[in-house]
């Protein structure tokens, strides 16, 4: 037997083998595994943190996230950041996001220091502040939505800043993205002029503290404009790093109620970026292909008209 005849004759085989085995997996009612998701990001909780820049002279200065964005398929961003500075300094970096393929859409967070995350929703001042920045807007454009906030204490979506900032920010058609319970959701709610109804709200993490997945669907069901963003979701990946199902059958019902996040934090988050988007891209393959693209880009593009 000739050498080239026996390389042909293993590879048929193989060949084969190889399908035959598929041909049992889909017999068995074993899907084959879809591949990653391939298209653009939208990263709808990122924080660009004094820790992480202080100036241009800390340790990811803009190129450097600009970068890890580029090289992550990430082509647009929900920016929130302590003090609303590092915002400002993605905002005014006109040139080097539009060469990164990168749209910055900015919010206004609530936190000037550390200490604010503890006060706020009580804190006149901090009222004030963001009616400043309201009205100061940025290079990028207007701001588009209020937070990230915390309220580690649901019974604090009562104070009466956080009240008055529910009312202003459904009056200036404004997102919200509240880290905060369920309980909470249902208190910051009853605080707009609609009762919920016309409010705008990304719940961060989609409750962090892992609501069951039956009251998020309720949630979800009560408010329109409740969306649920998944960085750090308990419960929302199993084993193999796919979504569990009742999460996969949660997004397949609203499909239009999901976004990623990277939500970084800490510069530990940043470091891991590239990584963080590509656990995204490997449960998101796992979709359909539609569904996938709505949650990974078009939810995001779709509120804030990002083309």
């Amino acid at each position: 037997m000739r050498p080239n005849f026996i390389v042909v004759f293993f590879l048929h085989n193989s060949i084969v083998r190889w399908s035959l085995f598929t041909v049992s997996l889909i017999v068995l009612g074993v899907p084959a595994r879809a591949t990653d998701y391939a298209g653009p990001l939208f990263d709808a909780h990122l924080h660009y943190n004094t820790e992480a820049w202080n100036g241009h002279a800390g340790p990811h200065p803009l190129a450097d996230v600009l970068a890890r964005m580029q090289r992550s398929g990430v082509k647009a961003v929900v920016a929130n950041s302590r003090p609303n500075d590092g915002t400002r300094a993605l905002a005014e970096a006109r040139t080097a996001t539009h060469a990164a393929g990168v749209s910055v859409v900015p919010f206004v967070r609530l936190y000037r220091n550390r200490a604010d995350y503890d006060s706020w929703f009580r804190d006149e001042t901090i009222y004030e502040m963001v009616q400043a920045e309201l009205a100061r807007g940025t290079p990028a454009g207007p701001y588009r939505g209020i937070g990230e906030f915390h309220l580690y204490d649901s019974a604090n979506a009562n104070g009466s800043v956080a009240q008055k900032l529910m009312t202003l920010a459904e009056e200036k058609q404004l997102v919200v993205l509240a880290h905060v319970d369920d309980t909470a959701i249902d208190l910051l709610m009853a605080s707009t002029p609609s009762k919920g109804q016309k409010a705008q709200l990304i719940w961060a993490h989609t409750g962090i503290g892992g609501a069951p997945v039956q009251r998020v669907e309720a949630l979800l069901a009560k408010y329109p404009g409740l969306m649920g963003e998944l960085s750090y979701r308990p419960g929302l990946t199993c084993d193999n790093a796919q979504l569990c199902p009742e999460w996969r059958t949660l997004i397949l019902k609203y499909p239009e109620r999901f976004l990623i996040g990277s939500d970084t934090w800490v510069n530990q988050r940043w470091l891991y970026y590239e990584e963080t988007m590509k656990d995204y891209r490997n449960w998101l393959g796992d979709l359909p292909a539609h569904v996938a693209k709505k949650v990974a880009w078009d939810n995001g593009a779709a509120l804030f008209g990002v083309k």
